[in-house]
């Protein structure tokens, strides 16, 4: 197969490009900036349907892998970003390549929308502009595609792993605490990982299938109390993790939240609802279990 992977530079997209071309696919790797392993400098963004139907032509699928994430802040209402980030354009992208003739495609998206599919009863689509992005951009994504040109969402939740430069941002201010002096502490909950290789193994086996299906890319469940003690293994400053209740938790994001009003910033994941979540067991069965702990020391190595 031929396939465009949108947002190619990114450490994502270039793992996704990394496990194609193991396998021996061709790629054609399309990012915003000029880099020296970028094929074409396009923003899917801003472009114009017909530069994007040129750009798709001759590929047999596409794959996004850019996007406005959860960390985004900004003054103003944030919907308007998120909706400009995460489904402009991916709907920009598929109406070009189902009129190219492509077959298949790939979203990066988030595991968010996994939970909310199986607890719909948490709300957090209506809590976490984010979250409500994600699952606009799905349905957006699968109703500009069509019944010809199948849409897998590739479910990511936290990630290690790096790339060149590229590590993943939110584990930036992780690992200088864990390799700070300063003691450390974990609530109750925990989360989904994956290793940025498990996201491109993912990608390319929903295009090599056709999938068309959401597909959450967990590869080991962790509590907050075991990813903070293996981060700091890795950091080389290994030491105990100490439990913290739950109630001063959520009463630091409730006045996080009040904070940031105030402010005029607003967040992908509303904060004063953020520590509700982070308190839970965001867990999912992996389809393809397999410890993390190569990609959290390549994580903690890349980081400086």
């Amino acid at each position: 197969m031929k396939i465009l992977v949108v947002g190619g530079s990114g450490l994502l997209g270039r793992h996704v490009l990394d496990e194609l071309r193991t396998r021996g696919h061709e790629t054609t790797a399309v990012a915003r900036t000029a880099r020296e392993d970028v094929d074409s400098v396009v923003d899917v963004a801003k472009a114009s349907h017909d530069e994007l139907r040129a750009l798709s032509e001759g590929h047999d699928g596409v794959v996004f892998a850019g996007g406005m994430d959860d960390r985004a802040v900004g003054k103003g209402p944030v919907e308007p970003r998120l909706y400009a980030g995460n489904v402009a354009p991916v709907a920009a992208l598929l109406r070009a390549a189902r009129e190219a003739g492509c077959t298949r495609a790939a979203v990066l998206a988030s595991y968010y929308t996994y939970f909310d599919r199986i607890h719909p009863e948490w709300g957090l689509a209506a809590k976490h502009p984010y979250v409500d992005s994600r699952l606009e951009q799905a349905r957006v994504a699968r109703e500009t595609a069509g019944p010809d040109l199948p849409v897998a969402m590739i479910e990511v939740p936290f990630v290690f792993g790096a790339a060149a430069d590229r590590v993943p941002q939110w584990a930036v201010p992780v690992v200088k605490w864990v390799r700070s002096a300063a003691p450390l502490f974990a609530p109750v909950g925990g989360t989904a990982t994956t290793s940025a290789r498990g996201v491109g193994i993912a990608a390319a086996d929903a295009l090599e299938q056709a999938s068309g299906a959401d597909v959450p890319a967990a590869e080991e469940n962790l509590s907050w109390e075991d990813l903070l003690g293996r981060m700091a293994g890795a950091a080389g400053r290994p030491r105990r993790v100490w439990p913290v209740p739950s109630w001063p938790v959520r009463a630091m994001f409730r006045l996080g939240g009040q904070v940031g009003r105030l402010s005029g910033k607003q967040p992908g994941l509303k904060v004063e609802h953020f520590g509700g979540l982070l308190l839970r067991e965001l867990y999912v069965e992996p389809a393809r279990a397999r410890p993390v702990d190569a990609a959290i020391r390549e994580t903690a190595t890349a980081i400086r």
